[in-house]
Parts: structure tokens; C-alpha cells; sequence
């Protein structure tokens, strides 16, 4: 069996390259790869025309779009993340392809769970451009498989952590080979945090389990962390002790809203879990790594 992966030169699709499983990669002109069979493209959007792509695929994993990013307008964003999927999906099932598994956001369900847990279930609340442009893929994709019978999967991952990582993940880990010290030793919040290694696991999962179609799956590890216990699993990846100091929530907060970093504040302060129990209950799958045992793979890549 052969699986098309999108972006498969960034940095989930570099893991989910590792598994053993055949593989047409699509890559970027110009973008420098070692994949055996690929497929080259100038960019991912509404005009891509996919000519000779998905002979001799079933299924497609779809992670390549545009990422977060305060430099991308509204138009960017749906013209790649929402009209680019959609492209692709529609010419995938011209010829032939049964499974369209699409990365999306947990950007969807809303910036914060509040109280209790985000549930696939969740009436939807995009709090930015690139979390709608996402959703209204989904909504793309739905309506698609409705008239084509095209078996659509859904993973909104929640914040992807591991070795190479960008975005938070990245900013965090660089922090903490620096300068150990941390300002979280009072945070009591809770979040859900999924290892880039389980994440490609589990995408390839989607890709061939015959139970996985129809279904929307909100990806992590199993396991619930306050941003300080978080924190210290990053220390003890890398080898570092890390010293948190007890610094109010409340006094970082002030500082957030008076620094117009507010947003950076309450994605470190928090609370954002999810419930997965659906992927288990589905697709019998558990994370193949704990949080420990991921973070330790940011040591060895350190080395």
C-alpha cells in the first residue's frame, strides 16, 4: 500500500517519513529530499493539477499548508490551507484514491478549553485565520465525501513537541538549554500535548485502519500537564535541571496585557486539554511513547 504525504520535508512529516510504509512524497520545486518516490509540485493551492500523482494510491495524509503565523493574510491562509486540501481531495477521488486524511487544528475547537475538556463533538469556534481556514477545509472534505463517498479522517493534533520542533515548543526547549530558569513554579493549569513521534503513528493508523473513515480525532499523548511539569519534561529531556520560580499567574497575566503578548500569556497559562478516548475506542490505538520517553529523544538530537 501506498500513502501520498504532503509535506513530508517538514517537521511531522519527517517522522511520519521513518515508519516503515511505502511512501510518495510530495515535495516543493527545488526542495532538496532523499525520498525514493516523490512528486514535485510549485505549490499547494487551487490550481495545482496533480497530473500522474495518485497511480497506485489508496489513501492520502495531507499535513502541508501554511502554519500560524502573523505574517500570512485571510486570502493566503484559504487559498492554501482551504482551497489547496480541497483541491487536492477533489482530484484524488477523480482517480481513484478511497482516504483523505486531513491535519487540521486544534485551533478549531476554540484557543482555550476552559473547564473541561475539547470533545469532537464540540460546537467549533475558530479563534483565528489560520484555525478557520482549517475548518472550513473540514467542512470541504465532508461535503465532498457525501457526494463522492470519499473516506474522509480528521486529526486536529493539539501542540506537537519533539526534536526540531518550531513555533512554542521550540522558543521552550531553546530556554531551557540557556537559561534554566522559569517563571511557572506556581501554574496549576492543564494541557494535553501530543509527541511528534505518536502523531505520525497515529496518521499512518488513519490511513489504513478500515475503521477510522468518517470520524474526527483530537490528538495527544494520553497524558495531561501544567505548563511547569511540562517544562521540567523538557529539562529532563535535554540533561538540564530547570528552576522554576513561584511567580504569580496573576502577575504574568498583568504583565502579558500590558506587554500586548496576552495571547503568548494564555497559551503558557491555559488550560487547553481534549478528550481522545474516541481514538482508542475506534482505532485501538495508544501512543507508542510516553511524554518521558519522547522528550528523551531531544537529548539524543542534541548530542
Amino acid at each position: 500500500m501506498t500513502i501520498i504525504l504532503t509535506g513530508a520535508t517538514g517537521f511531522v512529516g519527517k517522522s511520519v517519513t521513518k515508519l516503515p510504509q511505502n511512501f510518495r512524497c510530495v515535495v516543493r520545486l527545488n526542495e532538496k529530499h532523499t525520498f525514493s518516490d516523490s512528486y514535485t509540485v510549485d505549490s499547494i493551492d487551487y490550481s495545482t493539477e496533480w497530473n500522474g500523482c495518485f497511480q497506485g494510491v489508496d489513501s492520502i495524509i495531507h499535513l502541508a499548508g501554511l502554519a500560524h503565523s502573523v505574517s500570512y493574510t485571510d486570502d493566503e491562509y484559504r487559498t492554501v490551507n482551504t482551497l489547496g486540501t480541497l483541491r487536492l481531495a477533489e482530484k484524488a477521488v477523480e482517480t481513484g484514491v478511497k482516504r483523505f486524511v486531513f491535519v487540521s487544528s486544534i485551533g478549531v475547537n476554540g484557543g482555550s478549553s476552559k473547564d473541561s475538556p475539547f470533545v469532537p463533538s464540540d460546537v467549533v469556534k475558530p479563534h483565528n485565520a489560520y484555525s478557520l481556514s482549517k475548518y472550513d477545509a473540514e467542512l470541504g472534505l465532508w461535503d465532498l465525501a457525501q457526494k463522492t463517498g470519499l473516506e474522509v479522517v480528521i486529526v486536529r493534533p493539539t501542540l506537537v513537541y519533539g526534536p526540531g520542533a518550531p513555533g512554542n515548543f521550540g522558543a521552550l526547549t531553546k530556554l531551557v538549554c540557556k537559561v534554566p530558569v522559569l517563571p511557572f513554579g506556581l501554574s496549576k493549569n492543564r494541557r494535553d500535548f501530543i509527541a511528534v513521534q505518536n502523531l505520525a503513528d497515529l496518521l499512518v493508523t488513519c490511513a489504513k485502519h478500515p475503521n477510522a473513515a468518517g470520524h474526527t480525532f483530537l490528538a495527544s499523548d494520553f497524558e495531561t500537564a501544567s505548563i511547569k511539569e511540562f517544562t521540567n519534561a523538557i529539562g529532563e529531556g535535554l540533561g538540564k535541571k530547570v528552576v522554576q520560580l513561584p511567580i504569580p499567574v496573576s502577575l504574568m497575566r498583568f504583565v502579558g496585557k500590558v506587554t500586548g503578548k496576552s495571547a503568548m500569556i494564555e497559551q503558557l497559562y491555559g488550560n487547553l486539554q481534549v478528550d481522545s478516548s474516541n481514538i482508542k475506542e475506534i482505532l485501538g490505538w495508544s501512543p507508542p511513547l510516553t511524554m518521558k520517553q519522547a522528550m528523551a529523544s531531544l537529548h539524543n538530537s542534541s548530542k
